[in-house]
């Protein structure tokens, strides 16, 4: 078997940066062996596959194959994919504006990205992309995939997606430029601080506080509570997930990262300062909340300091470090777990809510009117509520049943609202704020 000059570029290669010096008669020889494998394939695809290909593609694809077989999350970044990535960390990038990973061979919906074109097509977590154009996503790689999705803006795309045990159904997508901005917030019931992150980039944690002092401004400094909403957050910057736990945190460790080796070990901790004064909080999570939104989730979950409300998340416990090639890319390598504060791996398992709250749709049940003791004739009068007291009739005023409405309804039932679509309530949500107005009411209580 001959030593092809494939095997000792790569033997050269692997001898520079580092062979490993244990056992290195052995080891040596059996890492010769599978070079000189992996040359002659080499050698022989390059001669006589049906089209000609280049080095390059051979390469790349060897690289690829190697990487994708380790795990979902790690991979090889050629030039262009490598530029690509680092403009999304920045917060800009072109596509569908869809987070994905692969799984069983096809690649699976993390979340779509909020404003995409893959939001408003309804793409859902846990969806499964089989085929791209009617081309089987089978046999593809993530890079593949994912580079077939992207390209030049207005351009359309045809994704057949598998949901559950529906049918496949086929969605029309779009390509736009995906400006990503990674925090948003309002106010709800005038007192409640609502930040929503939709994933963690370089300027995540500055919009954070951004945001949390206009809030702050909005409501006269009188906010009752604060939800932050990870949903369909699929992650992003480790340092960004530290940064973000470190707002809400006055002291302890936020997150510990632990690899191959004991030494690399490294553990983040809180420094002193909440930016929100120990406000009451509560976090909401679901299928689609993974990675760094993981690591914010179960810092604060395991510091009891907020209340984590809605389904489990997704369950990647694994830190990828990108390592530049130089002159070529980038490996996407997963090089660590991390840990949570309690020393709990979430890995494959996700985190369990403090509070499971499935979404859903509430529908107000119109009730049949029923007598109060304020339509009797002669009832008692309110001693404290001046404006009940009876009228020269003997009866309380407003207490004919002929003419009082039910709490809530309009005395004519078709004059306010009657052509307005009702409007879609986010039920988890909802279910947050009034938990943190029962706390506030709680404290309160106590003070009096």
């Amino acid at each position: 078997m001959r030593y092809t000059r494939v095997a000792a570029l790569t033997a050269a290669f692997l001898l520079a940066y580092g062979l490993p010096a244990a056992s290195q008669s052995t080891s040596n020889s059996d890492t010769y062996e599978q070079l000189r494998l992996f040359g002659d394939v080499f050698e022989k695809v390059r001669a006589d596959y049906v089209e000609e290909v280049t080095d390059e593609q051979l390469v790349e694809n060897a690289i690829n194959g190697m990487l994708a077989q380790l795990d979902p999350h790690s991979s090889y970044l050629n030039a262009k994919d490598f530029e690509e990535m680092q403009v999304q960390t920045k917060g800009e990038f072109g596509g569908l504006g869809i987070e994905v990973t692969m799984e069983n061979g096809l690649v699976k919906v993390v979340s779509p990205i909020d404003d995409t074109p893959a939001a408003h097509a309804g793409i859902q977590p846990g969806d499964f992309i089989i085929e791209l154009n009617g081309e089987p996503v089978s046999g593809m790689t993530l890079s593949q995939a994912v580079d077939k999705m992207r390209g030049p803006i207005d351009s359309e795309i045809t994704l057949t997606i598998q949901r559950g045990d529906k049918d496949p159904f086929d969605v029309k997508l779009t390509r736009a430029v995906i400006k990503i901005q990674s925090v948003r917030s309002r106010l709800e019931d005038k007192d409640v601080a609502y930040i929503r992150i939709t994933s963690f980039s370089e300027q995540t944690d500055t919009g954070l506080e951004s945001e949390f002092k206009k809030l702050k401004e909005q409501a006269n400094g009188k906010l009752a509570g604060i939800v932050l909403d990870l949903r369909n957050n699929p992650g992003g910057l480790l340092d960004q997930a530290v940064s973000v736990s470190d707002d809400f945190l006055d002291k302890g460790e936020i997150v510990s990262t632990r690899g191959r080796h004991p030494e690399d070990a490294q553990r983040y901790n809180a420094r002193q300062g909440d930016i929100t004064d120990n406000l009451p909080m509560v976090v909401l999570i679901n299928g689609g909340s993974a990675s760094a939104s993981e690591i914010v989730a179960g810092a604060l979950q395991d510091h009891h300091r907020a209340i984590l409300m809605g389904t489990k998340s997704f369950g990647k416990g694994s830190v990828q470090t990108i390592i530049p090639v130089p002159g070529h890319g980038a490996i996407r390598l997963t090089t660590a777990r991390y840990f949570t504060p309690s020393g709990r791996s979430i890995q494959a398992l996700g985190i369990t809510p403090d509070i499971e709250v499935e979404q859903a749709k509430v529908e107000v049940i119109e009730q049949p009117r029923h007598t109060s003791e304020a339509d009797l004739p002669g009832a008692l009068s309110n001693p404290t509520t001046p404006q009940n007291k009876p009228d020269q009739s003997g009866k309380p005023s407003g207490g004919d049943s002929s003419t009082t409405n039910p709490p809530g309804a309009s005395a004519n039932p078709g004059a306010a609202g009657a052509d307005k679509a009702p409007e879609q309530q986010d039920y988890q949500l909802s279910r947050a704020v009034d938990l943190l107005h029962g706390i506030a009411l709680f404290k309160t209580s106590q003070m009096n």
